[in-house]
């Protein structure tokens, strides 16, 4: 199946922004305001995760089309159950970069995920409350010719 022919359109400039949430124990994310994750800042970690895989779309997901990312901006709300991540992708192309917001919150998601495991199992080393949910694209734009 080959690539989809981008190459009669024109280079405008792109937006996406994409959201989701990870659900963790209130234990957890009280240990991860106080700073006391073994691994280090989930928050921190998360942020520059999603930035690489950004980078990373085309080769994880292989249909994309490689593009020049102009901006990447990844922010995190904290509740008292749930971390929510944003992601934001600009980017000059023929093609959108929603694939590339969407990668970002879900690498995000996962980087936290994996960074305070060990205080979310169970005795069974089960995972009965963590989830990762409601990842989305809340908005995509493509400004310019042809918008």
């Amino acid at each position: 199946m080959p690539m989809v022919d981008i190459s009669g359109k024109e280079m405008v400039l792109r937006r996406a922004v994409a959201r989701g949430e990870i659900s963790l124990k209130r234990e957890t994310i009280e240990k991860i305001k106080e700073g006391l994750i073994k691994k280090g800042d989930p928050i921190q970690a998360a942020e520059i995760a999603a930035t690489l895989a950004v980078k990373k779309t085309p080769e994880l997901i292989p249909y994309c089309h490689p593009i020049p990312i102009e901006k990447v901006a990844v922010d995190f709300a904290i509740a008292d159950d749930k971390i929510e991540a944003r992601a934001e992708v600009v980017a000059r192309a023929r093609t959108g970069v929603e694939m590339e917001a969407l990668t970002a919150v879900v690498i995000a998601l996962l980087t936290i995920w994996d960074m305070v495991k060990y205080l979310e199992k169970d005795e069974g080393g089960n995972y009965p409350t963590t989830l990762i949910s409601g990842v989305r694209v809340l908005k995509k734009v493509k400004e310019g010719n042809n918008a």
